[in-house]
């Protein structure tokens, strides 16, 4: 293990203050630009708009999001397709967390220099994954920008429009003391934590092609596992009353995302011994020297969705969706408070 103190993830080139500072400061900018139609406030995991009727009871869930510096590991490892798959699947998953099923999907191909061959992976992955979600891959942009992105960068952004009734939309006014949660399992760092990570496990730690463990996989295999995709898993439990809201542990962690669906009055307890933390997040909180609080607050930590749900439905849909492949640990409860979320072993 190093020898050096716990690196920070802003030491790694990201400040998680300053992005939230960010977002404080332009929901009253957004807020100007308000018409009838607007039916959430910036800082949701995605945007609602009434439409056609903004009194009505349809409407369209938006969100835009990043693969981010994991297209370092991408280029890397050539894991292309996996890539384009990433960046839907994390779309899909931010407009599923309000109950919305994707109708269409946009992407952005940003490059210092077009590769053919990489584009059309980058495509037949975003095509599998449109397939899965059952949504179309309605266009997109590709643009080749010398000078703006460095030699050998490339960006991939994606943008989806879902949609779901107003009296179905989550998390409404449903959560409240006594819901249990349900984590469901990641298949890696999906497309969070990559500075941090690439910074311990690559720059100065194993390399891309070190061995996590004896028998594998590889750094470079295990950063470049695909984003979870939990549309198949949950889409049938979306007209349950009991299904009361889900949270996409992405940037931020289960602290900074789980938050983000608790009402006032309301605080979730996290029991962190109720799965496994995986291999990987093992391996960067030692070899790096990591805190466990940054590690919960940077990473997900094997947990990638988590289900709030009523009480007495918890145990069975945990171990329906235990035998479905996807985790299914009963990791904790809201309880009466004064907000966010508090992490127990």
């Amino acid at each position: 293990m190093s020898s050096r103190k716990a690196p920070a993830y802003r030491q790694a080139g990201v400040d998680l203050a300053a992005a939230e500072e960010v977002v404080r400061r332009l929901k009253p900018l957004a807020a100007k630009t308000a018409t009838p139609g607007v039916a959430s406030h910036l800082g949701g995991f995605g945007g609602c708009f009434a439409f056609p009727d903004p009194r009505g009871k349809d409407l369209l869930v938006a969100s835009i999001d990043g693969v981010g510096t994991k297209m370092k590991v991408t280029r890397l490892t050539g894991a292309w397709r996996s890539a384009g798959y990433d960046i839907v699947a994390h779309c899909v998953d931010d407009i599923l967390t309000q109950g919305a099923r994707p109708l269409f999907f946009l992407d952005y191909i940003g490059t210092s220099r077009l590769e053919v061959a990489e584009v059309e992976e980058l495509a037949l992955g975003m095509v599998e994954a449109c397939r899965e979600a059952e949504c179309a891959l309605l266009g997109g942009e590709t643009a080749e920008m010398p000078g703006v992105y460095l030699a050998g960068e490339t960006d991939l952004v994606g943008c989806i429009i879902g949609t779901v009734s107003r009296d179905r939309l989550l998390p409404g006014d449903r959560v409240g003391p006594g819901d249990r949660l349900i984590g469901l399992a990641s298949l890696g760092l999906h497309t969070n934590g990559y500075s941090l990570a690439r910074r311990i496990l690559i720059d100065e730690g194993l390399g891309i092609d070190g061995l996590l463990a004896p028998a594998g996989p590889t750094i470079g295999e295990a950063l470049a596992a695909r984003h979870r995709m939990y549309w198949a898993g949950v889409r049938d439990l979306l007209d349950q009353p009991e299904l009361h809201a889900m949270a996409h542990i992405t940037g931020g962690g289960i602290p900074g995302n789980l938050v983000r669906v608790l009402p006032a009055g309301c605080q979730a307890r996290v029991e962190t011994g109720q799965w496994e933390i995986p291999p990987l997040f093992r391996e960067i909180e030692s070899r790096g020297g990591v805190a466990r609080g940054e590690m919960f607050s940077v990473f997900n930590m094997g947990i990638g969705w988590i289900l709030v749900v009523a009480a007495g439905v918890a145990e069975r849909w945990a171990e329906r969706l235990a035998a479905a492949g996807w985790g299914g640990w009963l990791i904790g409860e809201v309880a009466p408070g004064g907000g966010g979320v508090q992490l127990v072993p």
